[in-house]
């Protein structure tokens, strides 16, 4: 059996990914999970590229050259809120329950606590998945709201829930 974790990179997003990113949330099944709107333009990832600032990680997960995941994190701007930030990721369907996902959320994570010394990360994410709830709860998450109706999927308005990680700074 291939260790799918030894072959999985981790890389700062730049560049030379935006294609990968580009077809990453193309795929349907992806666009399905996560609130970015489906056939976007490379040029919209080159934008947000580009919108990249000392309070915001950006990374990629790469096998053998290819993007097969995607995390973002982000520092709150506002003074009284910058003791937190936000997350979205997304990860190619072939490699969902192959730790993708956990080692691009235990990567950013580790950002957030020990450069960034977020006390609170928070994230939303569909009511109805499974697989990513487990994978929130496994790094510490719990839900704290559940957003009805809150975003359109399959032509249905469909709930999120609210989910945080709360770290208290040692007194």
């Amino acid at each position: 059996m291939p260790d799918h974790d030894a072959a999985i990179h981790l890389e700062r997003f730049s560049e030379s990914h935006i294609e990968g990113i580009t077809a990453l949330y193309n795929d349907p099944a992806v666009a399905r999970q996560v609130l970015q709107m489906p056939f976007q333009s490379s040029e919209v990832w080159r934008q947000r590229l580009m919108a990249d600032n000392e309070r915001a990680v950006k990374l990629v997960a790469l096998h053998q050259g290819t993007v097969i995941g995607n995390i973002g994190l982000e520092q709150f701007s506002r003074i009284r809120r910058s003791h937190a930030g936000s997350f979205g990721m997304g990860v190619a369907v072939a490699w969902q329950g192959k730790g993708v996902g956990s080692k691009l959320l235990a990567a950013a994570l580790d950002v957030a606590d020990n450069w960034m010394n977020l006390q609170r990360v928070e994230l939303s994410v569909y009511a109805d998945n499974e697989a990513a709830i487990g994978l929130y709860q496994k790094f510490g998450f719990e839900t704290e709201g559940l957003f009805r109706d809150y975003a359109v999927r399959d032509g249905r308005l469909v709930d999120t829930l609210s989910m945080a990680r709360l770290r208290r700074a040692s007194k």
